[in-house]
């Protein structure tokens, strides 16, 4: 089995080839050959049996895509992305990146002949939806996005069923919740205050909450978005059906409840380190994206997501912090 990550550098990615690396199998096939692409070349993990190359290229540049595809892997990972924020506020380089580096990887595959019809899993988003909303959204709720960076995404969803309709590639579009709690330094997305606010203040330092408290969102951790990778590479494309993109489970959660999880989960002092400090433009953002989801799709097809918030914190602890971290 050879697999392609693009995005294999990013947080998702690397938590990805790690799971491979662990697992040693996809769907049942040994994994055989690795390729891991990103801007910069992602550090590959030492898999015993497997051929594993690192590729450092920006998939929208001509040519990038045809290279990567030409060793015909079987399932192709696309990850590659630029967040929200930058989306927003770089129209060129989000259109870019974000539109043109995933025509050009479809295009590159029905380019590779008849006879080449890979997996391809697309890493999409819950913001390919706008209001108004529902209570909770249901698979059949209308795709109007409010943002560039769902605009790209919605769009991206539609290449993935129409090359998968016509036989080029067999593709499937997950659709993220905002993943919490990410590990590492503060990116430009702007739903990162999500995670902000329970990662710093772990960490024992302040964190800036710029929307109300009020603000309810759908999340879940990095390693569910891991699984659920897994799991679309493995699954039946009958199964599926023509809608090759669905919304992933998750837990829909205020920031009020987020904030009390982590004083149930680490007491007030951790959870007083949370600053209040209104941002215009990104209570802006947030107030165009979704808050619940009737993802019944995927859960019948046998995705699973977190149950708790609590839950959500203790999983962060367990697999960044070593599972050891006291207040």
């Amino acid at each position: 089995m050879k697999i392609l990550i693009i995005g294999a550098a990013g947080m998702i990615g690397t938590k990805l080839t790690a799971r491979l690396f662990a697992d040693g199998e996809i769907g049942g096939k040994p994994i055989t050959d690795l390729v891991l692409a990103d801007i910069v070349a992602p550090t590959p993990p030492p898999m015993v049996g497997v051929e594993i190359t690192t590729v450092a290229a920006d998939l929208s540049e001509p040519g990038v895509a045809t290279r990567l595809v030409a060793s015909r892997p079987d399932i192709i990972f696309h990850l590659a992305a630029i967040v929200s924020g930058e989306a927003e506020v770089d129209f060129d380089r989000g259109y870019r990146i974000n539109l043109d580096g995933t025509r050009g990887l479809l295009e590159a595959i029905r380019q590779a002949g008849e006879a080449y019809c890979p997996r391809v899993v697309f890493t999409s988003s819950i913001a390919v939806f706008g209001a108004p909303f529902h209570q909770a959204i249901s698979d059949d709720f209308f795709n109007t996005p409010l943002t560039s960076y769902g605009t790209q995404k919605a769009i991206c969803e539609l290449l993935i069923s129409d090359y998968t309709r016509r036989g080029f590639l067999d593709g499937i579009g997950i659709r993220l919740p905002t993943i919490v709690v990410r590990p590492g330094l503060p990116n430009k997305a702007a739903s990162g205050f999500f995670s902000d606010i329970i990662r710093e203040p772990l960490a024992g330092q302040e964190a800036i909450l710029p929307v109300a408290e009020s603000t309810r969102h759908w999340f879940a951790t990095p390693r569910s978005a891991v699984n659920f990778l897994v799991h679309a590479a493995g699954l039946d494309g009958e199964a599926v059906g023509a809608r090759r993109n669905m919304t992933m489970p998750g837990l829909s959660v205020t920031v009020a409840e987020q904030i009390d999880a982590l004083r149930n989960v680490a007491g007030d002092r951790v959870a007083d380190r949370i600053v209040r400090k209104p941002d215009a433009a990104i209570m802006r953002i947030v107030e165009g994206w979704p808050r619940n989801f009737a993802a019944e799709r995927a859960l019948a097809l046998g995705f699973h997501a977190e149950s708790s918030f609590e839950e959500i914190i203790r999983i962060h602890i367990a697999d960044e912090l070593g599972g050891n971290w006291v207040n």
